[in-house]
């Protein structure tokens, strides 16, 4: 099955601890409708403007969530959210033209190291109604990983 004219579900569903540990990982219902309105409004965006785009983590089921010691509020478990990198595109960039260029509901820029383009990688999230076109960087300090506002490098 295809999300969009790029991606296929099961590109969307890969995981490797889900094959480890027998878990069906395949989104139903209104997770497969949020993961297809995901990448039409944005990851098949970027892939258009940039190139191969690398889906680094996707959706999530709630038993695969458990085991990955997910937030329990993540958007991954409800096919909302993708972590994405686009080969030979620095990660700030990545995040700064979905930023200017497209509706989301949450934009990560995470854990990006300035002078190392790529470092980190880019969470971004969609909703059927309601997006927040939130901006956030994550970074690690001290051990805890902290969230600032805007892309920040």
């Amino acid at each position: 099955m295809k999300l969009s004219k790029n991606f296929k579900l099961s590109e969307f569903t890969k995981s490797q601890t889900a094959s480890r540990h027998g878990i069906d990982n395949t989104p139903q219902g209104y997770h497969l409708t949020a993961a297809k309105l995901l990448f039409r409004n944005v990851v098949q965006k970027v892939r258009d403007h940039f190139g191969p785009t690398i889906i680094g983590s996707g959706y999530r089921s709630y038993e695969l969530n458990v085991l990955v010691n997910g937030s329990k509020s993540s958007q991954h478990c409800k096919g909302e959210a993708v972590d994405i990198e686009v080969l030979g595109v620095s990660n700030i960039e990545v995040a700064q033209w979905i930023e200017h260029n497209l509706e989301f509901d949450q934009l990560i820029l995470e854990f990006y190291v300035p002078g190392n383009p790529d470092s980190g990688w880019v969470h971004v999230s969609f909703k059927e109604s309601g997006n927040r076109n939130e901006v956030l960087t994550a970074s690690k300090i001290d051990g805890r990983t902290m969230y600032s506002r805007g892309i920040n490098a």
